[in-house]
């Protein structure tokens, strides 16, 4: 299968390009700095020129709300119209777990933006919902982050490995387009508070401060916000083996 991925050198895009190409399929990883650029549609005819799938895991380059709406807007506008043209059988685009639950975020709407797009353009479409990742934790942390107390709500999460997150996007490439959405998590639930201390240095980890009214991302949080429902396809790397890897040197 020819497939071509938006945002193809970023930690999702570079893990999945490798699944992908292990698989025997033709895989060109684009992004801006291979010369296409989702935003300018830069590029964009030439790489979709022959594709049967289209994977978007594009991200903003800032949060900033303005911002990561117009990149949103114009990235996924682009890349339908783009789509279109090169005859695209499936359009496969990464998105967020509970995003539709964070409305006061200026992120999340952004990404309910995207899917609307998507689910009302002309492609057929599988959008994929993933929870956190274990590899944002320290961003998460950093973002609770307020004079040196890391002051954070015990809501549940189930976060999974970016290794997963690519099966998942790998597994949906090659099946039918749902034109719908499918969630994908992590093996496990844990409040957030605990996943922190878990996953944070010992000096980090004794400045958590558990305040249910603190904002994720500019919205409140509870049991249900970033849960997965009953149907979301589980991956298989643990917390505590991604961890242990995490501690293994490189060679």
């Amino acid at each position: 299968m020819n497939i071509v991925i938006i945002g193809g050198t970023g930690l999702i895009g570079r893990k999945l390009s490798a699944r992908l190409r292990q698989a025997d399929h033709r895989v060109l990883a684009a992004a801006p700095s291979s010369g296409v650029n989702s935003v300018t549609g830069e590029g964009l005819d030439q790489a979709l020129q022959g594709a049967e799938v289209l994977i978007d895991v594009t991200n903003a380059p800032s949060f900033e709300d303005s911002a990561v709406m117009a990149f949103f807007r114009a990235s996924t506008g682009k890349l339908l119209r783009a789509g279109r043209a090169a005859g695209i059988r499936h359009y496969v685009a990464l998105s967020v777990v509970g995003s539709e639950r964070l409305p006061e975020s200026g992120y999340f709407r952004a990404k309910i933006a995207q899917e609307s797009l998507i689910a009302d353009g002309p492609l057929p479409y599988t959008i994929v919902r993933a929870t956190q990742f274990f590899e944002f934790l320290d961003a998460i942390a950093q973002s609770f982050t307020r004079d040196g107390i890391i002051r954070a709500p015990a809501a549940l999460l189930q976060p999974m490995a970016a290794d997963d997150v690519a099966a998942a996007l790998a597994r949906v490439a090659v099946e039918p387009p749902l034109n719908g959405l499918r969630e994908v998590a992590g093996p496990a639930p844990f409040r957030l508070t605990d996943l922190l201390r878990k996953a944070l240095p010992a000096p980090a980890a004794a400045r958590i401060v558990q305040d249910d009214d603190a904002l994720y991302f500019g919205d409140r949080i509870d049991d249900t916000t970033l849960m997965p429902g009953a149907q979301a396809r589980l991956g298989t790397l643990s917390l505590e083996s991604w961890l242990a890897a995490q501690a293994v040197p490189a060679h």
